[in-house]
């Protein structure tokens, strides 16, 4: 491999990771159209989770796995079954290297993943404050439960939006003659969705008390942050160093991927819509959860670029190979049946992943 065609297809890689992490902005932009919300149905999800694991797992064992064994192999310095063991070894490290890193999230973030109740009560207060923080599509306790809330939110916010049109319709057509400026005291701000419910008390109090939920809330935020940035990482570095094994399987990675990942943004941007009623907070918290996957490829291109040579990539190999079957086996699949335990799209959208990823496979073999 020479060094201009390293560097072409390092370019490649790294646009592709870039795409695939942008796709979890396009799942977090619902947030500016409620109405797209309802079409995230619980057959959709788990069609693309189911998909996406499809992909992952077949491209892991078919292609990139036997990749590793044959940069180990290569040029005669080791016997094949050598090379065979080596690779397995990188396989279950890139596993072991998964559930370190399962581990890891849930010590940062898995107290702050799905949602949180807090009150406080006084002789003449009393607050009640339900806050949410940004969780993975793995994450939810209750992924239906999720859904269907979501669905029941969008549904009252485009009511609330529908009677502030009719309101403000009303006002203006009841105003006097000549009289240009409408009062719209009276019309809701939409964005307002505010968690916090106060029953009596002073003013000084509450402001305390928002203070201190608010400051618990940034905590909460910034830990979850580096879950998810540590649970997303490991996709970036496979879609970079897949493509640099082939440009082509690289590609069909990085749809897959970026399909998972759409929801992934979509599971990460509403709750915080629906806690903070900030649509730019919430769709910047989507956006922020797929960076770590850019940053990975930089990683991944940092310990290769200097080091081009036949076991580096072998043990890279080996170690996304198995990173990519833990994510699919622990996340992908178990939440697409979560979301449908019937199993009528799970499996066959797996084995459509793989249908697709072999066809990819054999046209360019050809």
């Amino acid at each position: 491999m020479t060094t201009d065609s390293t560097n072409g297809d390092a370019a490649f890689a790294f646009a592709l990771v870039c795409a695939a992490g942008g796709a979890t902005g396009l799942g977090a932009s619902v947030v500016f159209f409620p109405s797209l919300v309802k079409l995230a149905s619980k057959r959709v999800l788990a069609s693309s989770l189911g998909f996406s694991a499809g992909v992952m797992l077949y491209v892991s064992f078919v292609e990139i796995f036997l990749k590793s064994v044959g940069s180990f192999e290569r040029e005669g310095r080791r016997p094949e079954n050598t090379a065979y063991i080596y690779g397995t070894l990188c396989f279950f490290l890139g596993c072991f290297i998964m559930v370190l890193l399962d581990i890891m999230v849930k010590k940062i973030g898995g107290y702050s993943h799905g949602h949180e109740t807090s009150g406080e009560a006084t002789n003449d207060l009393k607050i009640e404050v339900t806050q949410e923080a940004p969780h993975c599509v793995g994450c939810s306790t209750d992924p239906i439960g999720d859904l269907k809330g979501w669905h029941e939110k969008a549904q009252a916010e485009e009511e609330r939006k529908r009677a502030m049109d009719t309101v403000a319709v009303s006002k203006a057509s009841s105003k006097p003659e000549g009289d240009e400026c409408a009062d719209f005291d009276d019309v809701e701000d939409v964005e307002d969705n505010s968690k916090v419910s106060i029953v009596v008390g002073t003013p000084k109090t509450v402001d305390d008390y928002e203070a201190k939920n608010n400051a618990k809330l940034v905590r909460m935020g910034m830990n979850t942050a580096i879950a998810i940035a540590l649970h997303n990482f490991p996709e970036g570095l496979a879609t970079f160093v897949a493509t640099l094994a082939d440009p082509n399987v690289g590609a069909v990675l990085a749809i897959a991927i970026g399909i998972h990942n759409v929801p992934e943004g979509l599971c990460v941007a509403l709750p915080i819509y629906y806690a903070t009623g900030n649509r730019r907070k919430a769709f910047l918290w989507g956006v922020l959860s797929g960076l770590s996957e850019p940053v990975a490829a930089l990683l991944g291109w940092a310990i290769l670029a200097n080091h081009f040579t036949d076991d580096v990539y072998a043990v890279m190999f080996g170690v996304v190979a198995g990173m990519m079957v833990v994510i699919s086996l622990k996340e992908l699949i178990p939440t697409a049946h979560r979301y449908d335990p019937q199993d009528t799209v799970v499996t066959y959208s797996a084995i459509v992943g793989m249908a697709v990823m072999s066809l990819s496979l054999c046209m360019f073999i050809v």
